[in-house]
């Protein structure tokens, strides 16, 4: 049984329930093409079946791994640009402590920037630490990326010398790959992303599971929720599939002109979340001059900022609230 529970209540005063048994069969149709892949894009939805298709060997690799970079590194850098690195930063910043009391493996990111003020200070910080390298890109010709590693690798090789490729690990495509090239030559070790799965949806393969298997986490327990959602995802019984639900209710909804969707959490956890949400939903959806516009807000804070335009401003868009029913640690006040 899923833990995610759509919740539609509030919308049923623009949308009636009839308005949406109305849209059922063509969510039915979509859900079906998804499934066997026979939908437009159809050569990148891999990852629909990745978490039953990827092999033990694979997964014990990874986490293997990652056990060799925490044995010998303060910092993990993983380098990488939109789907290259969202996913892991999402889950990493959902399940991380605000203030650990166990110091553990320090993950950073690079490669997603071109600001010269934080290359310049992340280099000073790792000249003082040990750490290695997580390169992650299907081409290895994206320029951020590009230019964090070569900068990244120069420091790396001035530190360890000839054990510096000890310390590089790359994750890309095997097929026409820049970077598995130098890779190859280089005797770096390698993790390849699956020709199907496009970047943005590559959280489960090795690009997201090794950098979060290096912050601790069981990415064994990750990929069996992933195989749940997998099968209560595809149920055809309409009205018991909340995604069938949420993606009929947010196509009624754009069609009536609201074409602004802003996800909104009351968890600075989940900043990382919204911001992978909105590149699934950005880069999927924004094609053709058609498309939700995908926005996020954390209240209470951004209640501060956005909230007067949200409560009285153009009546175009509309809000999605993750709500946590059981938050990890709660505070009572005292009368």
């Amino acid at each position: 049984m899923s833990v995610l529970k759509v919740d539609y209540t509030n919308v049923l005063k623009f949308v009636s329930k009839e308005k949406i048994n109305e849209y059922q069969e063509d969510a039915l149709l979509a859900l079906n093409k998804l499934v066997t892949k026979t939908g437009a894009g159809n050569d990148y939805v891999g990852w629909v079946d990745w978490p039953v298709l990827i092999s033990p060997g694979e997964i014990e690799d990874i986490r293997e791994t990652a056990e060799i970079i925490k044995e010998q590194s303060e910092c993990l850098l993983v380098i990488g640009i939109g789907g290259s690195y969202l996913g892991a930063r999402a889950v990493i910043s959902m399940l991380e402590d605000y203030y650990p009391t166990k110091k553990g493996l320090e993950i950073i990111f690079a490669g997603h920037t071109l600001s010269s003020t934080y290359t310049v200070e992340l280099l000073e910080y790792l000249r003082h630490r040990d750490f290695s390298i997580n390169v992650v890109s299907k081409s290895g010709t994206t320029t951020e990326p590009a230019i964090a590693f070569r900068l990244a690798k120069e420091l790396l090789e001035e530190k360890y010398g000839n054990e510096a490729n000890k310390r590089i690990f790359v994750t890309t495509s095997e097929e026409n790959s820049v970077l598995h090239s130098i890779a190859k030559t280089s005797g770096y070790k390698e993790f390849f992303i699956p020709k199907d799965i496009g970047g943005r949806y590559s959280v489960l393969t090795a690009v997201g599971l090794l950098p979060i298997a290096c912050a601790g986490y069981d990415i064994y327990e990750i990929l069996k929720g992933a195989m749940d959602a997998r099968q209560t995802y595809s149920n055809t019984l309409f009205w018991e599939n909340d995604a069938l639900i949420y993606a009929t209710i947010r196509n009624i909804l754009y069609q009536s002109g609201k074409d602004i969707e802003l996800l909104v959490s009351h968890e600075p956890k989940l900043k990382y979340f919204a911001e992978w949400w909105k590149q699934l939903y950005g880069e999927s959806e924004g094609k053709d001059h058609k498309g939700l516009f995908p926005a996020s807000a954390v209240y209470s804070t951004d209640l501060h900022s956005l909230g007067q335009y949200v409560q009285d401003g153009q009546r175009k868009l509309f809000e999605t609230v993750i709500n946590i029913v059981n938050p990890e640690k709660n505070i009572v006040l005292n009368r």
